[in-house]
């Protein structure tokens, strides 16, 4: 049976970050990473690039912070939206640079995890070769960073079987690339970036698309240019710019060290005003430059949420035409609608339309929780995992639960009355779930009511049991527009929590009656703000942001025991926005001030 001192699930940017992290600071320790898709990369793996994939993110804020995608190496020039192909290959570069490609075991499938019990805590992982062979792996610390986009949910539609045509998650697009050439009308579903990418790849292919986008669902996606404002300023340097990060209402806002302008805005009646048209200026601005209203068809894609309560799921428009001209020219048809059942080469709409369709792309969502599955049986409520409400163990502990969550709920409109006044995107709204009923009661999908995850700090249990094992971490179940950069701190956070050289370690907690109490309070507070801040982009499932990213990575780096503030003065540290390159010099400067720290002993089995 193989041991090993560190087992790493999923090779997205998270995953790999955690990865290198853990091997630069531990690198006497034993590594493996797991991946069960046929190569490495997450979302950007080589079996997902499909036709025109490209990021959100303009060259230059979509890589790690200590490895820059470079115009020489990659062939990305400033200004210009990342290829999914230039990414798939910076990653695998990345890995190559920093000694863990040869750790990476893909194709391989990780069923169960189990506890072991005893003192020294660690894994017992069942795990399946791309040969079918079923082996028992060690692992003394395990990271999951399988990410929030690894399981994609698609429902049965009534008529599915006799339908006649191809249907097929967005995940599985470039497995169905071909239909880009072989059909003739599309029928995209879905409302989501990447239901936006799926209608220009066929239109653009010469595929007559029927875009229907759910009556009773969330409404499209906010879609913006990469600059926006009268200033033209780049819209993810704007998120990541300090003085306006303070508009945001955050509970963790005070890890940047400016609580008196924050208390100010959101804590008067007048800072409040100021705070709304913040927000209202900002949305109306995106509205205007994506001019819907110009026509009646591209109208039925101004989003329903506010831009104050919206999430990572806020999009870039990085199409090389105009994709607006393709609804206004009649080569994409926009319904607002609910699908009802499928018949022979037909697709029936609620509203009585019926459309002609060979090709049924569903952008329906993901199974938000890990693929695998813990064990023993009902470990997942001491992981901090989402489950079933009724999982939960005893009555005495339900209500200590719900007690929590009210003294959150107070502590949070007490600070953010704004939050108080939540928006109602859609009042004839309805989950989307299996229409025929066939999945069993344990199948997780989208919209199943599941607890949300609580996790110290987003990253590890804050229970007793695993404080003091000090042998799981949970990584990448964060959303927002600085994922390479959380990665890459948090993959930092998590090697400094499992060696205990965090300078504020939540494991102290552990046998104090008092400390844990607190620190599973401040667990359930961060966790149930996504509840009140992002109610329309999944919030109360796990944590989602955007002007809430800087002061996260502060929160991060205020553990780690390093510098908050990173610029050069005052002014650029309010104006100045945050990117890769200001933490370019974390890992040197942690390493120089406590690489050397007393670390927890690697137990052995």
């Amino acid at each position: 049976m193989d041991e090993y001192d560190c087992v790493v699930i999923g090779a997205g940017w998270y995953g790999l970050a955690a990865a290198k992290q853990y091997h630069c600071t531990q690198p006497e320790a034993s590594l493996v990473i797991f991946d069960s898709q046929a190569s490495l990369g997450g979302t950007w793996a080589d079996e997902r690039l499909y036709p025109g994939l490209k990021t959100n993110n303009l060259l230059g804020t979509y890589e790690y912070p200590d490895f820059p995608m470079d115009t020489a190496t990659f062939g990305v020039e400033t200004g210009r939206h990342i290829p999914g192909v230039v990414v798939n290959k910076y990653l695998k570069a990345y890995a190559e640079e920093f000694g863990i490609a040869d750790c990476i075991r893909l194709k391989t499938k990780v069923w169960t995890a189990e506890h072991r019990d005893g003192g020294t805590g660690g894994w017992t992982l069942a795990v399946e070769d791309s040969n079918g062979n079923a082996t028992k792996v060690l692992a003394r610390r395990l990271i999951v960073a399988s990410g929030l986009t690894s399981e994609p949910f698609l429902p049965h539609f009534e008529g599915q079987e006799t339908y006649g045509g191809r249907i097929f998650h967005s995940k599985h697009f470039k497995q169905n690339s071909e239909t880009l050439h072989t059909a003739r009308n599309a029928t995209v579903f879905g409302g989501t970036k990447f239901a936006w990418d799926a209608v220009y790849a066929y239109a653009t292919a010469g595929v007559a698309v029927d875009w229907v986008i759910r009556s009773s669902g969330h409404g499209p996606c906010w879609m913006a240019p990469p600059y926006v404002t009268p200033f033209k300023k780049w819209i993810e340097k704007l998120a990541n710019t300090r003085f306006l990060t303070w508009f945001s209402p955050c509970i963790w806002g005070w890890a940047d060290g400016y609580n008196p302008v924050r208390r100010l805005l959101h804590g008067t009646f007048l800072g409040r005003i100021i705070v709304d048209a913040f927000w209202n200026i900002l949305g109306s601005d995106a509205l205007a430059l994506m001019k819907f209203d110009l026509h009646p068809e591209t109208a039925k894609l101004k989003p329903w949420t506010e831009a104050m309560f919206t999430g990572s799921s806020f999009s870039i428009l990085n199409y090389e035409t105009d994709f607006l001209e393709l609804i206004r020219s009649g080569k994409v048809r926009v319904h607002v609608s609910d699908i009802t059942r499928l018949s022979p080469g037909k697709v029936h709409l609620s509203d009585s339309t019926l459309l002609e369709s060979d090709v049924l792309l569903a952008n329906t969502g993901w199974k938000h929780v890990p693929a695998l599955k813990f064990l023993p049986e009902g470990i997942e409520k001491e992981l901090g995992l989402p489950q079933t409400p009724m999982r939960q163990a005893m009555e005495e502990d339900l209500a200590n639960q719900q007690k929590l969550v009210k003294r959150a709920d107070d502590e949070i409109l007490a600070q953010f009355p704004r939050l108080k006044k939540q928006p109602v995107w859609n009042r004839a709204y309805v989950p989307l779930t299996d229409q025929e009923g066939i999945d069993s009661k344990d199948e997780v999908t989208p919209c199943k009511p599941l607890t949300p995850y609580m996790l110290h700090h987003f990253m590890v249990p804050p229970s007793n049991h695993f404080l003091w094992t000090r042998d799981v971490a949970f990584t990448g179940i964060i959303s927002n527009f600085s994922n390479a950069i959380t990665a890459h701190l948090q993959g930092l956070w998590i090697s400094a929590y499992f060696s205990g050289s965090l300078v504020h370690d939540p494991a102290a907690s552990a046998g104090d009656d008092t400390a844990l109490e607190e620190l599973r309070y401040k667990t359930v507070l961060y966790n149930r703000f996504g509840h009140w801040r992002y109610p329309t982009d999944w919030g109360n499932k796990n944590p989602n942001f955007i002007f809430d990213a800087v002061p996260y990575l502060d929160l991060l780096l205020h553990d780690l025991g390093l510098p908050v503030h990173r610029k050069n003065g005052a002014w650029a540290e309010w104006t100045d926005p945050y990117g890769p390159e200001d933490y370019r010099t974390v890992n040197k400067e942690w390493q120089s001030k406590y690489g050397n720290v007393k670390r927890t002993s690697m137990a052995t089995f």
